[in-house]
């Protein structure tokens, strides 16, 4: 009958344990006893304590060359880790769904500073007040973030004049915010454009006009998806220029 999975551990649970130590240390216990109840003399005691000590000792060097084989493993694994890491390349352009539209645009806004460009948006998105305070507020109002140049599109003059610029003048930090860029822009992409502090570069959330990105809700355009451009890709020079 083979042995069950139980009895295969207790197996290895036993020839794992250093049986050589364990008979030393009780070949002394038995001497040292032997000794208190003067059957045998320190003449035969101090052999054996001798021999456990070397024992010990041999048992103690194995232990250590098994650790610098471990060592030398782990070594040679984290080397080869960290290859393949850097063989590995990162995405240039994330895709954000509508679930997360609303955590990685606060995010963005949140880390960003420097000089920033707010390409072809539309004022309309922030006509909403929640929306406002969550995602142009916090732009006005970071201290990091030196300066906020807007270029839009001319049809939304009214609007700029009429309702978002009243409310930047209300934010800390408004002075930063400079005139728009007025030009006749055609509704095809749109973008902000920013350092980032948690990535130490240059990075940008971008959107594109229509469907599937943009949905047509009755009194503004809402986006869908947007891309997070990363720091090293190299689509960020294209924007710096469109802008430009």
């Amino acid at each position: 009958m083979p042995p069950s999975s139980h009895q295969k551990i207790s197996l290895q649970r036993l020839l794992s344990l250093e049986w050589d130590a364990i008979a030393g240390i009780a070949a002394a216990v038995v001497a040292l006893i032997l000794h208190l109840l003067h059957i045998v003399d320190q003449h035969v005691v101090l052999p054996i304590v001798l021999a456990l000590i070397a024992l010990l000792f041999v048992n103690f060097m194995r232990h250590a060359r098994n650790n610098e084989v471990t060592a030398e493993q782990v070594d040679r694994t984290a080397h080869a880790v960290s290859k393949i890491q850097s063989a590995l390349e990162l995405p240039e352009v994330v895709l954000v769904g509508p679930r997360h539209l609303r955590t990685v645009n606060e995010k963005f806004v949140k880390h960003m500073s420097g000089e920033t460009i707010w390409f072809n948006l539309c004022l309309s998105m922030y006509r909403p007040m929640p929306l406002f305070d969550a995602l142009l507020r916090p732009a006005v109002e970071n201290p990091m973030v030196s300066s906020i140049q807007f270029v839009l599109d001319e049809s939304q003059k009214a609007l700029w004049q009429q309702v978002i610029l009243p409310r930047i003048s209300s934010c800390a930090g408004h002075a930063k915010v400079r005139e728009p860029q007025w030009r006749q822009l055609d509704k095809t992409i749109s973008y902000i454009l920013a350092d980032s502090q948690s990535s130490g570069g240059c990075e940008a959330l971008l959107s594109f006009w229509g469907e599937p990105f943009m949905a047509q809700a009755t009194t503004r355009d809402v986006p869908r998806y947007i891309f997070h451009v990363q720091r090293h890709s190299e689509l960020l020079p294209h924007l710096e220029e469109l802008a430009r």
